[in-house]
């Protein structure tokens, strides 16, 4: 199946890193986040204002800020619990002297606190232990002092009474936490770095509380008091709480075949946080998880079959897996028929990868899934893709994500937008 050629159009490639940080889309950094023109672009040609936007992937929540700043109600979901803070986070606006105010007042408290210690280890016993988590991986990234300094922060985070206020912070909090680890600042994947300098965690969160105060007040010169429709829900993407045809418009990128690999990226978040107490029982909630049970059922797409079979050859147990991610998309995008309406459209940002070096043209396998569905083709779109926070190399041999040093291979330098119109 031939897809086309790049439209150059879609890459965006004009743009500065500023100008893809608008408003509090820089509130937190975010794998896999595409930049908030793309979705514009989407949103602006293929829906109406007051129509229903949705994202079932919602990731960082860029298709849900779009939404609301382009006069559409938003509806987002995400089976990762950070991925929800944070989106509800960007697209909540709060009254500048207040959140000021309230910002001031808990640095005061927490600059109290770490100055009346004198003994690190008898204060974290007083104050802070009950926020220190019990996960034997948080000795392996932080330091005592960042340790603590972390648990008092996040202390007074949560003692605070309005859920605003501590949705901001705790966006706020998660954001820091890397450069406060010995997370390899470089990396994406989680990589320790045993001669980093580490940063001080009462200065990074004063910063980077004051920067998102900044992009918060800009917000609220969009939209005042005035709260825009958005509804944000921890939830799979094959149950999404949204009535039969009622949405214009899904804006989506889905995971990727090893998109279990995706929760290693928030391990620091989702351990101070409590994510993760069960890593194993966490990853097998991800679409095509190679750590749950496979399902049996039918593949839609003789590409799907292809692969899985060329797989099976060399690793059953990889074969499965993705067999199991193509049926569980399956299942989304039946789940995405049933809420969009009569004509409305699926726009989805997908790309092809390879896994043991066997081809994975994704793009190709939703093309013929969704017409089985009974989704009609729109328009299909290959974009360079210069600005995707992404892991940007594979190792041949096994199609993991791996470091640059004696990487060979670029691992997404195309997508594909598939618009889908529902017949």
């Amino acid at each position: 199946m031939e897809l086309g050629q790049t439209d150059e159009s879609w890459s965006f490639r004009q743009l500065r890193r500023t100008q893809t940080c608008y408003l509090t889309h820089d509130y937190h950094k975010y794998p896999a986040k595409f930049i908030p023109q793309l979705a514009q672009r989407l949103i602006l040609e293929n829906s109406n204002p007051g129509d229903l936007v949705c994202d079932p992937f919602m990731g960082s929540g860029t298709t849900l800020l779009e939404a609301i700043l382009n006069s559409r109600r938003a509806y987002g979901s995400d089976i990762q619990p950070l991925s929800v803070l944070i989106s509800k986070a960007k697209t909540t606006s709060i009254e500048p002297d207040y959140l000021k105010e309230q910002i001031s007042s808990l640095l005061v408290g927490i600059s109290a606190d770490l100055e009346n210690r004198s003994d690190i280890k008898t204060f974290r016993t007083v104050n802070s232990s009950s926020f220190i988590p019990y996960n034997k991986k948080i000795d392996y990234w932080f330091p005592e002092e960042q340790k603590t300094d972390l648990g008092i922060i996040l202390s007074r985070i949560n003692s605070l009474g309005d859920q605003k206020i501590r949705t901001f912070l705790l966006c706020g909090f998660s954001n820091i936490l890397k450069v406060c680890s010995r997370w390899m600042m470089k990396s994406i994947k989680p990589t320790r770095d045993r001669y980093k300098v580490i940063a001080n965690a009462y200065r990074s969160f004063a910063v980077q509380t004051n920067r998102m105060s900044i992009k918060n007040q800009e917000l609220w010169n969009t939209f005042g008091p005035k709260e825009p429709e958005c509804i944000i829900h921890n939830a799979d993407a094959r149950k999404i709480n949204v009535q039969n045809e009622t949405a214009a418009l899904i804006v989506t990128s889905p995971p990727y075949v090893t998109s279990y690999e995706y929760m290693d990226l928030h391990q620091l978040s989702s351990i101070w946080f409590r994510y993760i107490d069960k890593p194993l029982d966490f990853r097998s909630k991800f679409i095509g998880s190679i750590h749950k049970t496979s399902s049996r059922g039918k593949l839609y797409s003789k590409f799907a079959k292809s692969i899985v079979s060329e797989l099976d050859v060399l690793d059953t147990r990889e074969a499965n897996a993705v067999e199991q991610y193509f049926l569980e998309m399956q299942e989304c995008f039946q789940e995405m028929y049933r809420v969009v309406k009569q004509r409305g459209r699926i726009c989805i940002i997908i790309g092809n990868t390879q896994l043991r070096r066997v081809s994975i043209n994704n793009a190709e396998v939703f093309i013929e899934s969704l017409h089985e569905i009974g989704f009609k083709t729109n328009k299909v779109i290959k974009r360079a893709v210069p600005h995707k926070i992404l892991p940007l190399t594979r190792d041949e041999k096994t199609g993991r994500f791996c470091s640059t040093l004696g990487a060979n291979r670029l691992a997404y330098p195309s997508e594909y937008i598939l618009i889908m119109e529902k017949a």
